[in-house]
């Protein structure tokens, strides 16, 4: 009997033993999340299946951090290692801890070297010991080394979106090698210095400028060494004043003028000092002087530092390049400006700027300015944006864009539909308030052709933004009934950009329908991407948006549910199939300019038309606010921000990307039920869960009784 226990203890052991051996050898996980955040998406699968060149991954996390960032080197770790099960044999990745007293310790002390020389340098970390809050100090980095180029990701400090910006930076290397390999030529690194700064230099501070020409050379030639041997430094000495404002005008490199200094040792003048990059017809301005005019300490000058230089190289060379898509923005027919600044602080963008969007826009495509007036659309671009344009468009303008649709290019409008003129007397604002007209370009009838309608008013809701009074006001909260609230349920999750989006905050948005007839006889297919809820009405005239003085209509028959975005896609039909090529205006003249006489107008055109296009998506929002920084975060990973950049995604053929970046949404909502539901629902939570307890324990007791009576039986 003994043996027996001994054999049967041992067995058990010997199970505990072999299971354990087998959960370490043999991986398996199964990712029970919804949008499979714990999984890697198909584009990260593909990137890493696809290197034809070694990519390795090189990790610099400091040892015992504390939480979360624990945590974060724990995700980091799983996610390389299924990067890895998935990659082919040019992946790799390595872990180089660094301990807390890296004087001592030499291991850490040689990785926290190599951290360094990658460009990689500690961060500040809060952290609570002995029930104080203290800062550390701690790497938490990585770089991504694909060839002979690198991409850093140098603050780790949270596992939101590191598997989408892993891979971006993997596929940026890939394109970049390309990109690289196919040019015709070298970049042009130039530095201008002129001779007549030596002698004004140490009274600026600049004891070293004598080194700058060998240090800039250095820099090109490591950041050359790592693109191939694709760049070219050249030093320039200007000094005739013609020269130097010709560099000052075309390139914008800083001119500095001196009078007599020292005592007349140093006499009166002025000088060149910057750097520029050049391709082909394209040109970046690095500025390596910094000037910064402090109050009381005067102004004060600094050189750029080794690494900034390389940096400023390397950042100037993916711009000269364009390793990314193109993508076309309409500048021309008054539209939004893609960066603009804040007239009463010129340092801070204001909430109307398309600042944000445009900055996170060039992170992922190489952004192309349009001007329909002047030249027509690039052919390399793949698609065009048109943002909140309020002047017309001439029928030649609008020939332009229907055959860049026809010719396969995606169009993305963003409708301003009305154009506001405000009050020019800020004290008399609040009494006569902004006056709305709508707005008329012409744009609308080639929309009308391709099936879809925007519709001149703005689309109030009571489910809407809330916003807090002060207290002098009352306190409580204000319905904003111009900036609805796009629920769940109102988002089309069929199309594959928008399936992760789970809600969204609209501003003056204007109806967008799609006519299906049209559509219909296009052999064209629509969908609706988001509507408002079912409590909305249109404000089509006598517009005030002044959150005080709107109130919702007392008829309920005014409410209905309103589209705001839409998407035709397929093969459209031409708008100006059948019609004349419309002639392209001609550049506006002097009134006594000698006009030259255009013999070739009489000359009729026929059979340049593309009268049936190649597949195109024409997606149409209905609010530009959507770009705003109103809406738009500066991180740009809000939920508005994360549908803008998946639109524009999906217009480039990039779902894959556009499914990654929404996967891990912060604004993810509970579902709303209806009144009917919840009553119960909060029933069953506060009086069915006790009650079901309590019938549990008394089946128990009963059984328990029954057990113990027939056990009674048998002996008796």
């Amino acid at each position: 009997m003994k043996k027996e226990k001994y054999l049967k203890g041992l067995i058990y052991i010997v199970v505990v033993v072999l299971l354990n051996v087998a959960g370490a050898t043999l991986f398996f996980r199964a990712d029970l999340t919804k949008n499979k955040v714990y999984s890697l998406s198909d584009a990260s699968i593909e990137a890493v299946m696809n290197l034809s060149e070694p990519l390795t991954i090189n990790v610099f996390f400091s040892e015992d951090l504390p939480a979360p960032h624990n945590t974060t080197e724990k995700y980091l770790a799983d996610l390389l290692e299924e990067y890895a099960i998935n990659a082919n044999r040019y992946f790799n990745f390595r872990f180089y801890p660094i301990g807390g007293d890296i004087d001592t310790n030499t291991a850490s002390k040689r990785n926290a070297e190599l951290a360094n020389s990658y460009g990689i340098r500690p961060v500040s970390i809060q952290m609570v010991e002995s029930d104080e809050v203290k800062v550390k100090t701690a790497y938490m980095g990585l770089v991504v080394i694909h060839g002979d180029l690198i991409e850093r990701l140098p603050a780790i400090t949270t596992t939101e979106g590191l598997e989408y910006k892993l891979t971006m930076a993997m596929m940026k290397l890939g394109n970049k090698i390309s990109t690289l390999l196919s040019l015709d030529g070298k970049i042009e690194a130039d530095l201008y210095l002129s001779r007549s700064m030596t002698a004004v230099a140490p009274l600026m501070g600049l004891k070293d400028i004598q080194d700058l020409p060998g240090r800039v050379e250095t820099a090109v030639s490591k950041v050359s060494r790592r693109s191939y041997d694709r760049l070219s430094f050249n030093r320039f000495d200007p000094q005739t004043a013609e020269e130097k404002k010709v560099l000052s005008d075309r390139y914008g490199v800083l001119q500095l003028g001196w009078p007599d200094l020292s005592g007349g040792k140093v006499k009166a003048g002025s000088g060149i000092i910057g750097m520029v990059m050049r391709y082909d017809e394209k040109s970046v301005n690095i500025p390596i002087l910094e000037v910064n005019r402090i109050p009381l300490f005067g102004t004060q000058y600094k050189l750029m530092t080794d690494q900034e230089l390389e940096d400023a190289i390397g950042g100037a060379v993916e711009s000269l390049i364009d390793i990314n898509e193109k993508v076309g923005y309409l500048t021309s027919n008054g539209t939004a400006p893609r960066f603009d600044r804040n007239p009463a602080n010129p340092m801070a963008p204001g909430t109307n700027a398309l600042n944000n969007f445009s900055a996170t826009l060039s992170r992922s495509y190489a952004v192309s300015d349009v001007d329909l007036r002047g030249s027509s659309i690039p052919e390399d671009i793949n698609s065009l944006i048109i943002a909140g344009a309020k002047e017309s468009f001439t029928d030649y303008d609008l020939f332009q864009i229907d055959q860049a649709l026809m010719a396969g290019k995606h169009v993305a409008v963003f409708v301003d539909a009305f154009k506001e003129m405000k009050n020019p007397n800020p004290q008399m604002a609040f009494m006569q308030p902004s006056i709305y007209t709508p707005v008329r370009t012409g744009l609308d009838k080639l929309l009308a052709h391709y099936g879809v309608r925007v519709q001149s008013a703005y689309i109030m809701d009571e489910n809407c933004y809330k916003q807090n009074l002060p207290r002098r006001m009352g306190g409580g909260q204000q319905n904003v009934y111009f900036a609805p609230i796009i629920e769940n349920d109102t988002i089309n999750h069929d199309v594959p950009f928008m399936n992760n989006i789970k809600g969204l905050v609209t501003l003056k948005a204007a109806p967008v329908t799609v006519d299906e007839k049209i559509v219909t006889g296009q052999n064209l297919t629509a969908a609706t991407l988001f509507s408002t809820s079912k409590r909305s009405w249109l404000k089509e005239r006598n517009i005030a948006l002044n959150p005080m003085f709107l109130k919702p209509p007392a008829d309920d028959a005014s409410f209905a549910s309103h589209p705001v975005a839409a998407m035709v896609e397929g093969s459209f039909t031409s708008y100006f199939t059948g019609k004349p090529i419309p002639e392209k205006p001609a550049p506006e003249q002097a009134e006594d300019a000698e006009k030259p006489e255009n013999k070739a107008a009489a000359i009729s055109q026929k059979g340049a038309v593309l009268t049936k296009g190649k597949p195109a998506r024409l997606i149409v929002v209905g609010s530009l606010d959507m770009l705003t920084n109103s809406l738009f975060d500066e991180q740009g990973e809000s939920a508005n921000a994360t549908f803008v950049m998946n639109l524009m995604d999906g217009l480039n053929g990039r779902e894959g990307i556009a499914v990654m970046r929404s996967k891990k949404q912060r604004f993810n909502p509970i579902d709303k039920v209806p009144d009917s539901i919840k009553t119960p629902v909060k029933a069953f939570n506060i009086v069915g869960l006790p009650m079901l307890v309590a019938l549990f324990g008394m089946a128990v007791y009963l059984k328990r009784q029954s057990r113990r009576k027939t056990i009674r039986a048998m002996f008796q």
